[in-house]
């Protein structure tokens, strides 16, 4: 059938089956046609009727580009495609690179005090990241997931009377069928009226739309007559089953019944149709022991039967008594008032600490068997509580001054990290080109991120103590600059560093020009944008701000050197659902710094020559000889061998 289709189109009968570029056949109505070449000059031959399919696979027909949905303005022949697709502006890459981050220890905190106390320690590469993914990690954190006893508690919502004619009435009104059918619904605002009252109701003429009284009345017994019958067959339909389970127990074949319990039972079980357990009454195992109510947070398996219980577990009539007591600081002889207020951030980093690596949270229980739980509760006192109900850390902390909780050392995440529940793992997340990914991975986490500990950036060993001495000991190869952190983007760049001379012919120019006009901008446009194509795209980015003279000199590289980002907004419907939508499409450079090859070391000062003054380091000058460590020991040998001897 498809094939008879798509000869009705124009196709021949001939030409369908024909793939010869010689075809020498007589061109006959309905069966064949002339040869013909492609006018693209792509070389192929074809019959004519196939020339619209050809246009499909044409190498040289022009096309839109693959990502055209995606904001890509370009059009081109086919084979140019691929090679398109690597600098393809709608083609964006975002970096998935992953690390950890972990709170600091008791022993590291001379250091971390220092660097926060220090503002120009804030500025080094490990502690400007580190400050970063602390504050990420301050908004990720939620108050109430962890300390839910501290939450300012919710208003109970005020119960509002309603009369019969409004909404809320409707829903406030809520009786059983069966009450329904018996009694009648005479319940207006959650009081019975009497019959004088139903009367005076009746004759009031102050009630809207009183002459559909009768109607409403006549209305209302059909209902009622309705819902009386319904309970009358429900009745009578319970007693029928009832009746056939009666005759079903009494002639039942034992054999067919236990079949019927192996294959259904655990679903009897679950839905509570067939008990677990034998009643206390029924069986003789239970004797004078009273039921204990199941508590517990783990994941077990309620005994079907406590025969096999009493194997293992020792007598309850026989275990030592234990008493529920709170444990406070009533001994301590302090007031409540006195006792000093914990720390917002280091007892929440604690707790989520516990969770993420053991799983639960500090003040969790935990049970040995089905039966008995084990509760410790930690208790905790801030002066900021209560917190709100959507209060993060950040929120919490936010008038505090600013300080470093969180490790200078990032470590890579590996397969076996739970990355969903991870309050500590941290994503980059920025979108790039797909020919700049390549430069962006290998520059900033292959070799800067991943050497900040020591190689790329190196801190004095007595950092321990609270040194904060650091210096970069890598530069860029051919020209000088510096890696810096830009917190404005949030993402590392390379500074190059200008020579003094040229910055203070800058100083001058700005004075004698003025502060609104500046040397470039008087430059012819095609000069800006030939020096516009020597820049990077974090440059380029930065450039477009400066004015709107800059910024139409950097739109000109937008489909050579920027890139097309899809701008989402979540629209939430009457019914409660929601979902994304594409808003706009906006072109932007992307903040990839000039692709640095390879790196030479910068001419810096040796470490040595920092401990020469370096306020940490202590001498400690002695004029006494000293032993060394196993000189007794080869003194007592050789007295040994001078007594053999003798």
């Amino acid at each position: 059938l498809g094939m008879m289709t798509h000869l009705t189109v124009g196709q021949h009968e001939h030409c369908d089956k024909c793939y010869n570029l010689h075809c020498q056949v007589s061109v006959q109505i309905s069966v064949s046609c002339m040869v013909i070449k492609c006018h693209k000059n792509c070389g192929a031959s074809l019959h004519m009727c196939k020339e619209d399919e050809h246009r499909l696979l044409c190498p040289n027909e022009t096309v839109r580009c693959l990502n055209a949905h995606y904001g890509c303005p370009l059009t081109m022949q086919r084979h140019r495609l691929a090679k398109h697709l690597e600098v393809c502006p709608a083609s964006v890459v975002s970096c998935s690179q992953e690390w950890n981050r972990w709170p600091i220890s008791d022993t590291d905190r001379a250091f971390y005090r220092n660097v926060s106390e220090n503002p120009q320690a804030k500025l080094d590469l490990d502690t400007a990241i580190a400050l970063r993914d602390q504050e990420l990690l301050f908004r990720s954190i939620k108050m109430k997931n962890i300390f839910p006893e501290l939450m300012v508690e919710d208003s109970a919502p005020q119960a509002t009377s309603a009369g019969v004619n409004s909404p809320a009435g409707e829903g406030a009104c809520s009786v059983d069928y069966v009450e329904f059918a018996e009694n009648g619904c005479s319940v207006i605002e959650g009081k019975e009226l009497s019959k004088e009252e139903r009367d005076a109701l009746a004759r009031s003429r102050d009630v809207e739309n009183i002459q559909n009284y009768s109607s409403w009345e006549r209305i209302f017994k059909k209902e009622m007559e309705g819902c009386k019958e319904t309970v009358k067959n429900l009745k009578r339909l319970d007693e029928k089953v009832e009746e056939k389970e009666e005759q079903e127990s009494q002639n039942f074949n034992i054999a067919e019944y236990n079949m019927y319990l192996a294959h259904n039972g655990a679903m009897l079980i679950n839905f509570g149709q067939l008990a677990a357990c034998t009643p206390r009454e029924k069986d003789f195992v239970y004797g004078n022991l009273e039921p204990i109510e199941i508590k517990t947070i783990r994941s077990f398996n309620v005994p079907k039967s406590y025969r096999v219980k009493r194997n293992y577990t020792k007598d309850p009539s026989c275990k030592a008594k234990s008493v529920h007591q709170s444990v406070d600081t009533a001994d301590l002889g302090v007031s409540l008032e006195d006792l000093p207020k914990c720390d917002e951030i280091s007892a929440t980093l604690l707790c989520s600490l516990e969770k993420e690596l053991k799983g639960h949270l500090i003040s969790q229980g935990s049970s040995t068997d089905g039966l008995y739980i084990d509760v410790g509760t930690q208790t905790y006192n801030f002066a900021s509580a209560p917190f709100k109900t959507n209060a993060s850390l950040a929120d919490v902390v936010a008038d505090k001054p600013l300080g470093l909780y969180v490790n200078t050392e990032a470590e890579s995440v590996t397969r076996r990290h739970n990355k969903f529940s991870s309050a500590f793992s941290y994503m980059c997340g920025h979108f790039f080109r797909r020919d700049e990914y390549c430069s962006h991975f290998r520059n900033v986490h292959s070799d800067i991120q991943a050497g900040l500990n020591g190689w790329f950036q190196q801190r004095c060993p007595l950092a321990y103590l609270g040194c904060t001495f650091t210096q970069t000991r890598f530069h860029p190869s051919g020209h000088r600059g510096t890696i810096k952190y830009c917190q404005d983007v949030n993402t590392l760049v390379l500074q190059p560093e200008v020579p003094s001379s040229l910055l203070c012919e800058s100083e001058k120019t700005f004075r004698n020009l003025g502060c609104n006009m500046d040397h470039l901008s008087s430059l012819p446009l095609e000069i800006l944008q030939h020096i516009a194509g020597y820049l990077d795209s974090f440059t380029l980015s930065q450039l477009s701000q400066v004015s709107h003279l800059m910024r139409d000199v950097c739109s000109t590289l937008l489909q050579e050197r920027g890139m097309v980002s899809l701008k989402w907004e979540k629209k939430t419907y009457s019914h409660g659902g929601s979902s994304w939508r594409c808003r706009k499409k906006v072109w932007e450079f992307s903040f990839v710094f000039s692709t640095v090859d390879t790196w030479n070391f910068s001419n810096i000062r040796s470490m040595s020559d920092h401990l020469k003054t370096c306020p940490f380091y202590q001498r400690e000058e002695r004029t006494q000889p000293t032993a060394l460590a196993c000189l007794g020991e080869v003194r007592d040998k050789q007295g040994d061998e001078v007594k053999h001897r003798r």
